[in-house]
């Protein structure tokens, strides 16, 4: 390598690309926790030193000029090369004690993470957890969290994945509404029923289609993007949801629309960053959630 052609200083491209990904020098410098101003001339020296133009400005944001998106890219490979850093060498210590942060979806989280979470603390107690319920999937190899609890396989080389178990979903509702919709016994008599949607997208309807359902966006009035709330909903009679079985059949109150309507697979991966396999404590929290996913699976 020749390392007389290396003529630009790191903290200067890591202002480059905070400022790149932010869109201002003032969120950048939020972002960084120095001043904006530093952030202003470090990103000027970087400009003076490589001789491009990175940034233009178009009203009070910033935008990439053709240099800067070429170099973009490079720079951001330079921002996972010293994250990668920094995970290796705090993994090497030979301490278990510290934070471990979670991200699984908020049914997950709530219903099927506790038992096992619970384990981890009496075994583990110098373990703190963070918990991230949210359906939107964290990126990893940006530490937005050190493990995730997926339902999909991910596509990311740099991530180790590992399938857990393969549950499945239903519709569930309940006895109350049921009732009211006259104990459906076929999928159309489900023509007139309440569903819950995430967004306003025909993705859920596609899928009910397709597996034998009459349904069309008059059969989804109320649309929230958080499962939790669906399943309250649900419990409190005001139409059917969609649950992993696990969590549906414990609930008194509910039963399954269609006992012999084909369930929908929920694959179940856990995921972490390849690089935090050197870190004891994340090996123990993944082995620990692997166990506890595959036994509760099981059951």
């Amino acid at each position: 390598m020749d390392w007389r052609a290396v003529r630009f200083d790191w903290n200067r491209a890591r202002a480059f690309l905070v400022t790149a990904e932010e869109g201002t020098f003032s969120a950048a410098a939020r972002a960084l926790a120095i001043a904006q101003p530093t952030v202003g001339r470090q990103v000027a020296a970087l400009e003076e030193e490589l001789g491009v133009a990175l940034f233009e400005r178009v009203g009070h944001a910033l935008e990439l000029t053709p240099a800067g998106l070429e170099l973009v890219d490079h720079v951001r490979a330079m921002g996972d090369a010293a994250t990668a850093i920094s995970r290796t060498a705090a993994g090497q210590s030979l301490g278990i004690d510290g934070t471990v942060c979670i991200t699984a979806s908020e049914l997950i989280a709530a219903h099927v993470l506790p038992p096992i979470l619970a384990r981890c603390r009496r075994e583990y107690p110098g373990i703190e957890l963070e918990i991230v319920a949210s359906n939107d999937a964290r990126d990893l190899k940006r530490r937005e969290a050190d493990i995730a609890v997926r339902n999909f396989q991910p596509k990311q080389v740099d991530l180790v994945a590992k399938k857990i178990a393969d549950r499945h979903a239903r519709l569930y509702a309940s006895h109350d509404y049921l009732a009211r919709l006259g104990h459906p016994k076929t999928p159309a008599d489900l023509a007139g029923a309440d569903f819950f949607g995430f967004d306003r997208s025909d993705r859920m309807i596609q899928g009910l289609v397709a597996l034998g359902l009459q349904v069309t966006a008059k059969n989804f009035p109320i649309v929230t993007d958080n499962h939790l709330v669906q399943w309250e909903l649900a419990k409190a009679g005001v139409g059917i949801c969609i649950v992993m079985d696990e969590v549906g059949d414990r609930e008194p109150s509910m039963q399954r629309v269609l006992p012999d309507f084909p369930p929908l697979p929920v694959p179940v991966w856990l995921t972490a960053h390849r690089e935090l396999k050197t870190s004891r404590r994340i090996r123990v929290v993944f082995d620990l959630l692997a166990d506890g996913l595959a036994r509760s699976a099981d059951q």
